[in-house]
């Protein structure tokens, strides 16, 4: 059965990875692999993480299955995080959470969910997108087609080709969106864009399906969910694939949801237990771990108290390393769009050719599309990159 199958090459983030592993200088920098770090280039456990962790740990008194629905209390609390306390539509029982592995496991079951509903389903991604948003929703038998969304020469969002390309978009079919902190240009759409996308969704008859992945990374919490929220309190039909990776640091734990917004609470009944015949013959059920660290931290006033607190720390030092990139990367060009972006992202704009001499001569690793972790970047290391940097342009 094996013998035919030929090698497939390397995914290039993990390639670039591994050759940064493999790279023994000592002023190497990775600013490739989409993580958060610290000062100290770390990638810490959060403090409010550790501290459930261990109430888990002390009061856990079973590894049974928690079902294809995942935690009941995981599931309320992202809905309240991602709507907001006393939302009408939770309350009016017109949405509906599942616990998923991570947040590719939600972007999948979404897409796998469409399918049901509509085999033909065409979805409507950015240009550019996130790389695996392809092979995640490609991979379940549905329609991509792009949408123009970033200016490559100024590097921000060119938001009147954004709705022309959309205006080819047929009713029923499906628009992705990044609800903040674009990955991977870090563009955002401005309010008054969100409520223009809207209209155009509603004009339409399009289903938004918002990837909500960096929650608190942008500008806040709150501030980083208005745009989603305003859309959801707008239309009949939305989902929400939201990841716990970034604002929670639990990278490894895979850690997700999908939420459904539905017309009537009976539709959304109806809906839910299609979604979870999906989940059921896939992976049947949600690892527990990760979401119970979740769910302890939003359900207990201080520990929510500190997690917020370190969140909005994460959250400032993204700002303003991005402004002191800017600033630094002056001499070389106008790069003010890096300090008006938002989240970990940025593409620098630059050549194949210069990303490969800024690698090869100073150690300093980004994917071949120039796109920056800009939280890979600390104090120590900072000026170094934008000299590199800055000599090669």
């Amino acid at each position: 059965m094996f013998e035919g199958l030929e090698q497939l090459p390397q995914d290039p983030i993990l390639q670039l990875m591994q050759m940064y592993r493999d790279d023994s200088r000592p002023g190497k920098v990775d600013l490739g692999i989409g993580v958060y770090k610290d000062d100290a280039g770390n990638t810490p456990i959060m403090a409010s993480v550790h501290e459930a962790e261990r109430r888990l740990l002390e009061g856990e008194t079973t590894k049974s299955y928690v079902g294809p629905a995942g935690s009941a209390g995981f599931n309320e609390a992202m809905a309240r995080l991602i709507l907001g306390d006393n939302n009408s539509l939770i309350r009016d029982g017109r949405t509906s959470v599942i616990q998923t592995p991570g947040g590719c496991g939600a972007l999948r079951m979404a897409a796998e969910f469409f399918h049901l509903c509509q085999p033909d389903t065409t979805v409507w991604v950015s240009t550019p997108t996130w790389a695996n948003h392809m092979p995640l929703l490609g991979g379940a038998g549905l329609n991509i087609r792009e949408y123009a969304y970033l200016d490559r020469e100024t590097l921000t969002v060119d938001f009147p080709a954004m709705l022309e390309s959309l205006e080819s978009a047929r009713a029923g079919d499906v628009v992705l969106l990044h609800g903040c902190c674009h990955n991977p240009s870090g563009a955002d759409l401005t309010a008054d864009q969100w409520q223009a996308i809207t209209q155009l969704i509603q004009r339409k008859g399009l289903l938004p399906f918002v990837d909500m992945a960096y929650q608190g990374l942008g500008e806040g919490l709150d501030p980083d969910a208005a745009g989603l929220r305003y859309l959801a309190s707008q239309v009949p039909e939305m989902v929400v694939a939201a990841s716990c990776s970034k604002n929670f640091g639990l990278y490894r734990e895979r850690t997700g949801a999908l939420m459904l917004i539905s017309e009537t609470r009976a539709i959304n009944t109806a809906a839910t237990s299609q979604l979870l015949s999906v989940v059921r013959s896939h992976y049947s059920m949600p690892p527990a771990h990760g979401a119970a660290i979740v769910e302890t931290i939003l359900d207990d006033d201080a520990l929510r108290a500190g997690w917020q607190h370190e969140l909005g720390s994460m959250c400032e030092r993204i700002l303003g390393l991005r402004h002191a990139f800017a600033d630094a990367l002056a001499p070389a060009g106008n790069f003010g769009f890096i300090a008006r972006q938002r989240g970990m992202f940025s593409f620098l704009g630059i050549t194949p050719d210069q990303v490969r001499q800024l690698r090869e001569e100073h150690g300093i690793y980004m994917l071949e599309s120039s796109r920056v972790n800009v939280a890979g970047l600390n104090a120590q290391v900072l000026p170094g990159v934008a000299q590199a940097i800055n000599s090669v342009l």
